[in-house]
């Protein structure tokens, strides 16, 4: 459990890393992002799911580059429902998701020793 509600503040801190980083990827504050991350898996979880299974045959093509893009949409999608959370344009979003992978990635070989 405790390591679950790491990883979720691991994700927010992402958030954060990566509304710093991008022009057009706002996060209000740390209790934003913790909502924002909390519906951005909730997103990938479900609808993104059904989009990665839909998009197989493009994702093969793409070498894998392509859930890039549903990330990209997922965050474009997770706006709507988190105040104070905004992504202007598809390419923050790409970019922001890119971002995310990285900064995520590294932040749990650090705390998780993964």
């Amino acid at each position: 459990m405790f390591a679950l509600l790491v990883g979720w503040g691991l994700s927010a801190l992402s958030l954060m890393i990566a509304a710093s980083l991008i022009p057009g990827f706002q996060v209000k504050n740390f209790g934003t992002a913790l909502i924002g991350s909390l519906v951005v898996g909730l997103l990938n979880a479900t609808l993104g799911l059904i989009l990665k299974i839909l998009t197989l045959p493009i994702t093969i093509l793409t070498f894998g580059l392509f859930l890039l893009v549903i990330n990209g949409l997922m965050l474009q999608c997770a706006t709507l429902f988190v105040p104070g959370f905004v992504v202007q344009g598809f390419f923050p979003a790409l970019f922001g998701a890119l971002i995310l992978v990285l900064v995520n990635m590294a932040l749990r070989a650090i705390v998780f020793g993964e």
